[in-house]
């Protein structure tokens, strides 16, 4: 089920198929909206409830639909919980305009939609040529944070696993958009993406030079209390040699090459959970 649905998933993102309505991040603003309020998430137990309520969900539906048909519906469910989990239209939009600025030579436009790809970071840059570096370190993040984090998750834990954490992102994002102080909630986010981001960074290792993406992935990732996002863009940073000029814009060049880095990665994600689902290691 795994596999299958990660290839569906990964179809109906890159044709743009779900409506911005239906994508995880405006599901969970409405689910938000609806039933809590910034005052009941202040206390731990507020918190603990809207982060856990929608895996329960998923948990009880998964539960009544195990077995129907053959498992089909339970396949079904799987799809539809991947597609959701998958699609993120508006950051691929911002990517797409990044570049499209850069193309046309408009670097103030380029400094905006890079500071809008990663809101919860600073931009501070000297030039274009850093500012792709810069870009290129948060391709790498975000590749992890929703595509590999997401796939290694429903890969192990199915879609309980997914939504719940996909859960804590959105909080933990909300979080520090809204400027709130809500507990547990950053504690947790470093909790699921430990073991996740050193994993996906070692694909990182694997996928680009390995000897200097090693030799960064020890030092960063053999740290227990080294945070997700320093392992991720430092060690792909490593496992990728960056040009130093070409016929691309300055501030696209690193950007580039990081891009076409996370994407070898994902692709040794998919070969990884292919040969396991084969050895039935993965259902």
């Amino acid at each position: 089920m795994a596999l299958f649905s990660l290839l569906v998933a990964i179809l109906v993102e890159r044709m743009k198929l779900l409506p911005s309505g239906w994508q995880f991040d405006s599901v969970m603003m409405r689910y938000q909206k609806q039933f809590w309020d910034s005052q009941s998430l202040k206390s731990a137990v507020g918190v603990v409830i809207a982060i856990v309520l929608p895996a329960l969900l998923v948990l009880l539906i998964s539960f009544l639909l195990d077995g129907i048909f053959f498992d089909l519906l339970s396949l079904l469910f799987w799809v539809l919980i991947s597609i959701i989990c998958f699609s993120h239209q508006t950051l691929r939009s911002v990517f797409k305009q990044y570049i499209q600025a850069a193309c046309r030579g408009d670097v103030q436009a380029c400094y905006r939609y890079a500071s809008e790809l990663d809101p919860t970071e600073s931009l501070d840059v000297v030039d274009e040529q850093d500012l792709g570096r810069k870009v290129g370190q948060t391709v790498a993040w975000i590749n992890y944070r929703y595509y590999g984090a997401v796939a290694l998750y429903l890969i192990f834990l199915g879609p309980v696993g997914v939504i719940l954490y996909c859960t804590v992102r959105f909080y933990s994002e909300y979080n520090s958009n809204n400027k709130l102080e809500m507990p547990l909630v950053d504690r947790l986010q470093i909790i699921f993406d430990w073991l996740p981001s050193r994993v996906f960074s070692f694909g990182y290792v694997l996928s680009g030079q390995f000897s200097e993406g090693l030799s960064a992935w020890r030092q960063y990732g053999l740290s227990v209390n080294t945070e997700a996002k320093t392992i991720v863009t430092h060690t792909a940073v490593a496992a990728e040699s960056l040009p130093e000029a070409g016929d691309a814009p300055l501030s696209v060049q690193s950007t580039l090459a990081l891009l076409a880095l996370s994407k070898r990665n994902f692709v040794l994600l998919l070969t990884m959970v292919s040969v396991l689902t084969i050895f039935g290691f993965v259902s």
